[in-house]
């Protein structure tokens, strides 16, 4: 496997995370304090939701990954701050498989 493939779901199991945090903020000031709009912020993080997806989705195919764990990956884009702690632990456990010569660069 290449390291592009664990670097582009590493790139967005953060971008997904922090634009659920900012959402789940904007819907706390809509609902509760009866302040903002959430249309623009929900639309973002969907299309970032729906990228996020077919990189996990990727990165599970090429891995090799059970059905259930892909669940598991993909259900941390759903919920706030859980892609903090899945991302690191999925990080360690795809690194031993990337083969191409840009492994030396994504280990440092």
């Amino acid at each position: 496997m290449k390291s592009n493939v664990l670097s582009r779901y590493r790139v967005m199991a953060y971008v997904t995370a922090v634009w659920l945090l900012v959402f789940t903020v904007a819907i706390i000031a809509k609902y509760g304090f009866e302040t903002g709009d959430t249309m623009l912020i929900s639309q973002i993080h969907g299309v970032l939701f729906i990228i996020y997806v077919i990189f996990a989705f990727d990165l599970g195919s090429k891995a090799k990954w059970p059905f259930g764990k892909l669940l598991w990956v993909l259900a941390a884009g759903c919920i706030p701050v859980a892609s903090f702690f899945v991302e690191p632990k999925i990080t360690r456990e795809v690194r031993p498989l990337i083969t191409d010569s840009d492994a030396a660069t994504v280990e440092a």
